[in-house]
């Protein structure tokens, strides 16, 4: 469009109006000068090739010296080693050329001067004599040396840099800000030149694509009649894809909007639009989960793409668990029957009215309609704020508009609306830091006026994000029953004879553990040329303990068996342990049964992480605390809900407050409170629509949310 259809400038300044003969290839002169103006290709305006702004590479961000790390402990003096990169990066004779320059090399850099400070930071090129003396040969000469000041020592490492070790030894003294030149737009000058409709390619970038798909219908009516005809066919490409994005719930984005912040979602339904727009055929694609992260309007979208792309010959596969979307499967494939070692097996498989009429398909109730769908008993909308209320008052924020928002206290809350919506926004960045700061943990944030939350002294985020950063973190450690079970094995007549103390019972630093793989259960092999390859201790076989502790027993069971066992196996295994019992019940209610006890916690799925974390919390009054989940249904079969509904159940009987940002039906059904965001994404939402019963979201013609709530609760 830019390239074709704007009004180019000449090399006056003059911008001359839109013509045919840019397309046309013929020359353009400039009504007011006369100057031969140069349009520009279609590739001149991209920021990926010749559009790419000079100073940042088309990246929209430079790395710079950052000052506050190139001394990072001004107790020192430079003699030792106060100025890190002429350290680490090579240079340390510069701190005798620094002395000759008048620096006082031999007192703590924070007695320096402000002239003494700015040599080391930025004193000039100049040369010196040096008497040079080699530290491995003690051989001595006097050499002419140019000084390099702390902040170039950086900027000539960077511009040398040639692998990721490399960067490694300089990122430590650089930062990150927006390039100055083109403003983080990525565009030349020239690029951001040309304008259409008005305005220039980086300021169409910067809107919202649903705002954007309303400029570029504008487009045509705009131009001289006679480049009417090719405008509409330019915008009709446009506009094909942007619907089709729009239609997967992405009217929010804007087109500068950098692929590496999209959230994993996000970039899925991305390269599902790339696909109907190739119109590739032949093709089998297979989605993992898709409907992650979508609001019900969105799926609808989801699953026109998917017969869009069976319609161009392809086959498409998905894993799911959204009775939405299997409902619009040609053939569903049902594993189970249960998860973990009692899974892995095909139990039904057909068409949805086969699946939804086979009494051994456990999604099959959930398909047809006739699951008992209302799992707790909610409380009545007369009663719903007796327990008292927490209210949040804010100002305006990225798209969301200023907000007045109530939450009854011991109650379960459900935060909905369409993505981009600002779900977010108003409970993870507002009602989250506003609760904290109400606590007196932490200063409120700017944009929120008001928080009242009587009572409340805690505020528990229960997200998706990973257990333990690495594999010696395992269900049992996290979950306390590993501790017992060490303490309990330590008191065993086996551990007493071999003097074995609970302490020695630990895979981390105890002397039972493994000692090929130093009781990880893993070994990294370093393969030449290629990504290190792990595989399973071949001493331990991955049981993370040497054989020494195969030789303490626990009635019929060593350590390392009970670490084997899944959780459901373990509990019947330790009927008689009281303590270690109760843990695991815990995780079993949690619907957690499934897991391995010596199961690496970083390996686990999102909504996997969010139950275990809350394994500590189900047993204590919680009259004081604020629960909040992130979409804690991520990867959850229907049955699974229930279970997470029990979750959160139990929570609220211990006087909790439960917050939940969700899509699924069945969870919102289950709500005593629904506050629904919207009415769309990004700036065409941000508001409360409506909030009240699920009833009364489901009666408001206002919300989206509400037109998929009205199907009856069984």
């Amino acid at each position: 469009m830019y390239s074709r259809l704007a009004s180019h400038r000449c090399p006056n300044g003059h911008y001359v109006p839109p013509t045919l003969a840019v397309a046309a290839e013929q020359p353009i002169f400039c009504p007011e000068c006369g100057a031969e103006v140069r349009a520009p290709g279609a590739e001149e305006p991209a920021f990926n090739s010749q559009g790419a702004c000079p100073t940042c590479g088309g990246t929209g961000i430079v790395r710079t010296v950052d000052e506050s790390t190139l001394v990072p402990d001004e107790s020192l003096s430079i003699d030792q080693g106060a100025v890190a990169p002429w350290q680490t990066l090579m240079w340390s004779l510069m701190k005798d050329i620094a002395r000759e320059m008048g620096v006082r090399t031999d007192v703590p850099f924070c007695q320096l001067t402000a002239e003494e400070r700015d040599i080391v930071f930025h004193g000039p090129a100049v040369k010196k004599n040096i008497i040079y003396q080699n530290k491995t040969s003690g051989a001595a000469g006097d050499m002419d040396f140019t000084y390099f000041n702390a902040t170039y020592t950086v900027e000539n490492a960077l511009s040398k840099v040639k692998d990721e070790k490399g960067m490694k030894r300089v990122e430590k003294f650089l930062k990150q800000g927006i390039c100055p030149d083109c403003g983080g737009t990525r565009l030349s000058q020239a690029a951001r030149t040309p304008k259409l409709r008005g305005i220039s390619l980086d300021r169409a970038c910067e809107m919202p694509l649903s705002q954007l798909a309303e400029w570029v219908a504008g487009v045509p009516a705009s131009l001289p009649a006679e480049m009417r005809p090719m405008a509409e066919s330019i915008c009709q490409s446009f506009q094909t894809v942007a619907k089709r994005l729009m239609d997967l719930g992405l009217g929010y984005l804007s087109l500068d909007r950098a692929a590496s912040t999209l959230s994993t979602g996000e970039r899925q339904r991305m390269q599902l639009a790339r696909a109907v727009r190739n119109r590739t055929t032949g093709v089998l694609y297979v989605l993992d989960e898709p409907s992650i992260g979508l609001h019900p309007s969105n799926i609808v979208g989801l699953t026109g793409v998917m017969r869009d792309l069976a319609a161009d010959g392809n086959s498409v596969i998905l894993v799911d668990h959204d009775t939405q979307i299997l409902s619009q499967a040609d053939w569903l494939i049902e594993m189970g029957s249960e998860a973990g070692a009692k899974g892995g097996r095909v139990v039904a498989q057909g068409a949805i009215p086969e699946i939804a009429r086979n009494p051994a398909s456990q999604i099959g109730p959930f398909l047809a309609g006739t699951a008992d769908i209302r799992v707790r008993e909610r409380t009545e909308p007369g009663e719903l704020f007796e327990l008292g209320t927490i209210h949040l008052s804010t100002g305006a924020i990225h798209t969301v508009k200023p907000l007045e928002a109530d939450i009854p206290k011991g109650r379960l809350t459900v935060v909905t609306g369409v993505s981009g919506s600002g779900k977010t926004t108003l409970i993870l960045e507002s009602l989250v830091p506003g609760l904290t700061a109400a606590v007196g943990k932490t200063k409120l944030p700017e944009h929120i006026r008001a928080v009242e939350a009587e009572g409340i002294r805690q505020v528990k985020l229960i997200d998706a994000t990973p257990i333990g950063v690495n594999v010696r973190s395992t269900v049992a450690t996290y979950s306390g029953v590993h501790d017992e079970l060490r303490k309990i094995f330590a008191r065993t007549p086996d551990a007493k004879r071999l003097g074995f103390k609970a302490g020695d019972f630990s895979y981390n630093t105890g002397k039972l553990r493994c000692p090929m793989c130093d009781g990880t259960g893993v070994i990294d092999l370093d393969v030449q040329f290629l990504p290190d390859v792990t595989i399973p201790c071949p001493e331990c076989q991955g049981s993370r303990y040497g054989r020494e502790a195969g030789r303490v027993w626990y009635g019929e069971y060593s350590l390392p068996e009970l670490m084997a066992m899944d959780v459901n196996t373990a509990l019947e295994a330790c009927r008689d342990l009281k303590s270690v019992r109760q843990r695991l019940r815990v995780l079993q209610d949690l619907g957690l049964g499934y897991l391995t006890l010596g199961e690496e916690t970083p390996s686990l799925s999102g909504g996997e992480a969010q139950r275990l974390k809350l394994a500590g919390e189900m047993g204590r009054t919680q009259s004081d605390s604020v629960f909040v989940f992130d979409e804690p249904t991520i990867g959850l079969h229907p049955l699974d809900v229930r279970i997470l509904l029990g979750v959160f159940q139990t929570l609220i009987e211990r006087g909790a407050t439960v917050v939940v940002i969700e899509h699924d039906l069945d969870v919102i059904r289950n709500a005593d409170y629904v506050i629904d965001m919207g009415p769309g994404g990004g700036e065409a939402g941000g508001q409360i629509v409506a909030a009240g019963t699920p009833e009364e979201i489901a009666g408001n013609p206002d919300s989206v949310t509400g037109r998929y709530l009205k199907r009856p609760v069984q």
